[in-house]
């Protein structure tokens, strides 16, 4: 099964999913989700984790972390390891809880509406999974932090951070009426119905965010992509590390991307251009040659090929 690479920076925000071994149950009893719920505070505590949202369910769960620590991995081993002991010992069990790896899609917490729209993909989920029947309200589910916005403060675990989800909803206090507004909001958000568009880059990307931040976590993850990884990640590494590299070079002969576009096919800088990006990254000979505007990429591999063999122009113009 291909990996998402684990992306670790101080302040970084994932909603963390994990599954029950082989789809079984992590939860046989409400006293288990208790107990989930206290070892996540305590892991809480350990860590300085601050989480936004979370909803447990019958076989998964779902959680929305900030780490300003930059420790997801360590403190995630602690709390499903932990859990784990936890529940075997009461139920008197042995063996795997969780499968395997847990996702950890990386969001963008800029203020602009990612944090919500992962936030509010957890707390619609009991909605999807039909545990709610269409006169109850999403605070009647148990198991969400969704009721927990709808508490006062002095009501709410210490872990639970509310400020940005409440923002982003346009929410600028934590009043009684602001809650309200929480409550009336997400209620509307739930009778607009389930938008697989939008959920989309929730259950199969790694990242949600802006393409500037996308940018970024490929420039910081530059270099430490194996074949484990998942080639969707690979090729937009590689697609990132091409684009600095063409940066840089446009900077260097002081073009812009217009003149890249009409220079001729044969251009020396091209070329070298071209030659880099073949050296230096994974992209492929098509796709060098489609966005240096090289022509067709079996004319582009021929230079090439004369390139390295000495037959072809070689010098910067």
């Amino acid at each position: 099964m291909p990996r998402k690479l684990r992306v670790e920076y101080p302040g970084a925000i994932y909603h963390v999913m994990s599954r029950g071994d082989g789809k079984g149950d992590i939860f046989l009893d409400d006293v288990d989700r208790q107990d989930f719920l206290k070892t996540l505070a305590e892991a809480c505590l350990k860590t300085g984790f601050q989480v936004h949202a979370h909803c447990l369910m019958r076989n998964h769960f779902h959680l929305v972390v900030e780490t300003p620590n930059a420790n997801l991995v360590a403190g995630m081993r602690w709390l499903l390891s932990t859990y784990t002991i936890r529940l075997n010992h009461r139920h008197k069990l042995f063996g795997h809880v969780f499968s395997g790896r847990y996702k950890a899609l990386v969001v963008d917490g800029s203020g602009n509406g990612y944090l919500r729209t992962v936030c509010d993909y957890v707390h619609l989920n009991p909605v999807r999974a039909k545990l709610l029947g269409p006169e109850q309200r999403l605070l009647e589910y148990p198991w969400s932090s969704l009721g927990m916005y709808l508490a006062a403060r002095e009501h709410r675990p210490q872990w639970l951070r509310v400020d940005r989800l409440l923002g982003e909803h346009g929410i600028v206090e934590d009043t009684a009426a602001g809650r309200r507004l929480f409550e009336q909001q997400m209620e509307a958000r739930r009778a607009e119905g389930d938008d697989e568009a939008e959920w989309k880059p929730i259950r199969r990307g790694w990242c949600l965010g802006a393409p500037e931040f996308k940018t970024r976590l490929l420039e910081q993850i530059e270099g430490k992509l194996g074949e484990h990884h998942s080639g969707e990640l690979r090729r937009e590494s590689a697609q990132a590390k091409g684009e600095r590299i063409i940066g840089e070079e446009l900077k260097g002969l002081k073009w812009s991307e217009r003149d890249l576009r009409q220079r001729p096919k044969s251009d020396a800088a091209k070329l070298n251009l071209a030659a880099r990006l073949r050296r230096e990254t994974t992209l492929t000979i098509r796709q060098i040659a489609e966005r240096l505007h090289l022509g067709s990429w079996k004319s582009l591999n021929n230079k090439l090929y004369l390139r390295s063999r000495g037959k072809g122009k070689r010098n910067k113009v």
